[in-house]
């Protein structure tokens, strides 16, 4: 009697996928940090 096995993937573990999803994750909070870091400047000239 044979079973069905999900076949297994070949992929090593450091995927290109995931390498891109990190570099973008990490190109999404330089550019909210420079947002925010833009937004205090802007507020801190309107007081002086």
């Amino acid at each position: 009697m044979t079973t069905h096995r999900a076949p297994k993937y070949s992929a090593r573990s450091g995927r290109p996928v995931e390498r891109a999803v990190v570099v973008g994750l990490v190109l999404a909070v330089g550019a909210g940090l420079a947002w925010i870091v833009g937004m205090i400047y802007t507020i801190a000239g309107w007081s002086g």
